[in-house]
């Protein structure tokens, strides 16, 4: 049983930068893909980044484009979401949740990564805060 758990996430001053962590435990990430989400207080969930482990590609929200950026750890079954130029409205739990392989198949990002997406995937960590506060 795969479990994810997201870190990084705290409190940060409008115009700095955060690294958040997706660490995967209880199993190996081959052929997974990666999603990074994110649900501000009172808002709907919004997907923003996914990577295919097998190859590292990376797929953004059209717009979360510049100022997101996800990458891979292989050796240390992590995934990181690089947020750069916070705002306060960059305040949400930000959450990772992997979708597996099925039948031999790799795991691929679907676009755009909506509530069916989400749904579809297996695994969901629980999520770390970001406050962007002045």
């Amino acid at each position: 049983q795969l479990q994810l758990v997201e870190s990084g996430g705290g409190l940060v001053q409008p115009g700095n930068s955060l690294r958040l962590s997706c660490s995967a435990s209880g199993g190996t990430l081959d052929g997974y893909a990666i999603g990074w989400f994110r649900q501000a207080p009172g808002k709907e969930r919004e997907g923003l980044s996914c990577i295919t482990l097998s190859d590292g590609r990376t797929y953004y929200s059209d717009s979360r484009k510049g100022r997101f950026s996800i990458s891979r750890d292989n050796a240390k079954n992590t995934v990181y979401l690089q947020v750069n130029s916070l705002t306060p409205e960059d305040t949400a739990v930000y959450q990772c949740a992997a979708v597996g392989p099925k039948r031999g198949v790799q795991a691929m990002c679907i676009m755009p990564m909506d509530d069916s997406f989400y749904y579809g995937m297996d695994y969901w960590g629980k999520g770390t805060l970001v406050t962007v506060f002045s």
